[in-house]
């Protein structure tokens, strides 16, 4: 029997890497901690967010990216300063902010067509 002990890593699929790290790194404040290949071959680069990886990866030509496919939640410090934050760099916004039991919540759309999403759990501060 398996027995998955963690999550390796999380990617969203690029074909402009140097478009998709501009958003992440400049948009969304993420710091690369590994970035390896050169534009026309394959490229990755590694984003790390607590305990876990945010990956980027371009090169094959079958892996697209997609909206509708897998979206990573990113958990800010600061719901309402976060969503004014992506407002004002011109992000889309695949769904606006809504309220559940248990998060705040709102999905954007990377610049490669990739949904993020912002998330906030009720309970901690902000």
């Amino acid at each position: 029997m398996l027995k998955v002990i963690e999550l390796a890593f999380t990617c969203y699929p690029v074909k402009d890497m140097a478009r998709a790290r501009k958003f992440y790194e400049e948009v969304l404040g993420l710091k690369p901690a590994m970035t390896v290949g050169e534009p026309g071959g394959m490229q990755w680069t590694e984003y790390e967010l607590g305990n876990g990886t945010l990956a980027l990866g371009a090169g094959p030509e079958d892996w697209t990216p997609r909206a509708d496919g897998c979206s990573v939640g990113l958990e800010v410090e600061d719901f309402d300063a976060a969503i004014a934050h992506l407002r004002s760099a011109g992000v889309t916004f695949r769904m606006e902010p809504i309220a559940t039991p248990v998060c705040r919540m709102a999905f954007v759309l990377d610049p490669e067509g990739n949904t993020v999403c912002i998330h906030k759990r009720n309970g901690s501060s902000q």
